[in-house]
């Protein structure tokens, strides 16, 4: 007789366990939100950043090529001048692909494979070579844009700047 009301006294015990477990889930659920809102560039905006560069560079006497990518790493833009060489659209599109993926600018991640800091760029086919930016609104990464000039920080900051009007940062942190 004794080994059915252990039985039920341990099956009693295991339900209300899961329900409490099952509760307390469903508290953090309510505390935490289950989604998000994530700002993307709109093509128009990612048309106005090429635009905007463009002008930057000719103003600067400079030939260049861009890619701006989506916060998902989709390309949304890409532009060469007339006359950039045939692998400027490739070099702004790996840039800012690892503009993207480390969230900081290329110079900055340029540095810390040069100085041994972080070596895992380079074994994760990225190019941390300066002229990319990520594109960060509010902290959050929209996206990111790459240009195929040792200035092409500085022509991805002249568009932001240009465009967003001061909304932008250079870093997600």
């Amino acid at each position: 007789m004794r080994t059915p009301i252990r039985l039920v006294i341990v099956l009693c015990a295991s339900l209300t366990l899961v329900a409490s477990a099952s509760n307390a889930f469903a508290q953090t659920a309510r505390e935490r939100p289950l989604t998000r809102d994530i700002k993307v560039i709109s093509s128009a905006g990612a048309r106005a950043l090429a635009d905007a560069c463009t002008a930057w560079a000719e103003q600067n006497k400079l030939t260049v090529a861009m890619a701006i990518l989506d916060w998902g790493g989709n390309l949304i833009e890409s532009h060469a001048m007339e006359g950039a060489a045939p692998n400027a659209i490739d070099t702004a599109l790996l840039k800012a692909k690892s503009a993207l993926r480390w969230r900081r600018a290329t110079s900055e991640t340029n540095r810390i494979v040069r100085s041994g800091e972080n070596l895992a760029p380079t074994f994760m086919n990225d190019f941390p070579q300066p002229g990319a930016l990520p594109i960060v609104i509010n902290g959050q990464v929209i996206g990111a844009m790459g240009v195929s000039s040792a200035d092409g920080e500085k022509c991805a900051q002249a568009a932001f700047d240009t465009v967003f009007k001061g909304q932008t940062t250079t870093a997600a942190r």
